[in-house]
């Protein structure tokens, strides 16, 4: 399992680098040519690292608003953007 210092470094990491690095993870394993103990290791980290990435889009998503229109088309204000899940 990922240790507090590894999730505590991810926690850490903006969105882009932790998704390039998952991309590399992801391609590694594809090749399969990774030790099995090395796979294991690196698997837990992507786990970590795309739960990490899926975290920092929904509070990004949650500051997204949308601008509400009258009638008339003029604005009356803001709403939370519709999100499909």
């Amino acid at each position: 399992m990922t240790n507090d210092a590894s999730k505590a470094e991810i926690a850490a990491l903006p969105f882009e680098r932790a998704l390039a690095e998952l991309e590399q993870i992801v391609q590694r394993l594809e090749r399969g040519d990774v030790p099995l103990e090395e796979s294991l290791a690196i698997y837990e980290r992507g786990e970590a690292l795309k739960a990490h990435c899926e975290a920092l889009l929904k509070r990004a998503e949650q500051r997204i608003e949308k601008i509400t229109l009258s009638a008339d088309g003029r604005p009356t204000g803001v709403a939370p953007l519709d999100v499909e899940n």
